[in-house]
């Protein structure tokens, strides 16, 4: 490779760590042209740039963007999956286990998740999350559930609020007439009369027709 040609990889390379806070950093060892080349399409797809570069090459390019945490990982063949803004990193990585599981050559050995440096198995771990637009899908609903079950209180048809309000009304008055109608057959349809006692209480005071 020409001197210039360096230049513009290391240029490139630069670029790449400086404007990408998601990356993974991979052992390629093994891999066939045809498998470098159908794992960097499936790359492509979820947003990510594949490149496998020489790794004086690519710790030139750490040094000068300054990405310490690349450097420590640059042991070996590498081969970096920069993540672009608006890529997927649960499906690059998916991508990337798949391909170490499907190859057994692939090896994965850290990154970068949004400026913070990562070992493998974080990576693993974050290969089976389910998709971003699942993910978010699932927090959303678990936000608003409960907002939702609310709004639906609100928003139901006042005819449906009526009918409740009227079968418990008449629940209640059924319940309330029932209770009348037991006490009123414990009693007799007519009051009796007093009965009338030949004899009076000693306790009460007796009136005679000489003392009025």
């Amino acid at each position: 490779m020409k001197k210039e040609d360096k230049e513009r990889v290391v240029a490139q390379l630069t670029e790449y760590l400086r404007s990408s806070q998601t990356l993974i950093v991979a052992d390629y060892r093994g891999l066939t042209m045809p498998q470098i080349d159908a794992l960097r399409g499936r790359l492509i797809e979820h947003g990510a740039r594949f490149a496998v570069v020489k790794n004086t090459l690519t710790r030139r390019a750490a040094e000068a963007a300054g990405a310490d945490a690349v450097l420590a990982l640059l042991e070996g063949p590498s081969a970096i999956a920069f993540v672009e803004s608006e890529g997927d990193p649960v499906a690059v990585a998916k991508a990337l286990a798949d391909a170490a599981r499907e190859t057994r050559v692939l090896t994965i050995r850290g990154g970068v998740l949004e400026g913070r440096a990562i070992e493998a198995s974080d990576i693993e771990e974050l290969a089976k999350l389910p998709p971003e637009d699942v993910l978010r899908a699932q927090v959303l609903g678990a936000v608003t559930g409960p907002l939702m079950n609310i709004l639906g209180i609100f928003t139901a048809p006042l005819q449906d609020l009526y009918g409740l309000i009227d079968a418990r009304i008449e629940q209640l008055e059924a319940q309330g007439g029932g209770a009348v109608e037991e006490e009123r057959t414990d009693e007799d349809p007519t009051p009796a009369a007093e009965p009338q006692s030949d004899e009076t209480s000693d306790d009460e005071p007796t009136t005679t027709q000489e003392e009025e």
